[in-house]
């Protein structure tokens, strides 16, 4: 990876959502644009705020497709993430940072 670029693989959508209230919203209803979750697999040189492994929240509008091996990634700067989610801590917090 060079510079400021982290490689992603996105986590697979669900075709259709369902509400806090028990509505289920289908895959073709048009919504608000919806940011995207996804795991870094390769970062770039220059990168500081993210590790590989990290979960990151970042806009699918805003992004380049690759191919590699027959899985899917998105390439992205690291300007681009919006959010990094880290696992549970033992105190219970999610370790959520934006």
């Amino acid at each position: 990876m060079l510079f400021d670029r982290l490689l992603v693989q996105p986590e697979v959508d669900a075709s259709e959502r369902q509400t806090s209230a028990g509505l289920v919203i289908p895959a073709t209803a048009q919504g608000p644009k919806r940011l995207a979750w996804a795991v870094v697999v390769a970062k770039g040189e220059h990168v500081r705020q993210v590790a590989v492994g990290d979960r990151v929240l970042f806009d699918p509008e805003e992004r380049a497709e690759v191919e590699i091996g027959g899985t899917d990634y998105v390439l992205l700067r690291e300007r681009d993430v919006h959010g990094v989610s880290q696992a549970e801590t033992e105190s219970g917090t999610t370790g959520l940072y934006l």
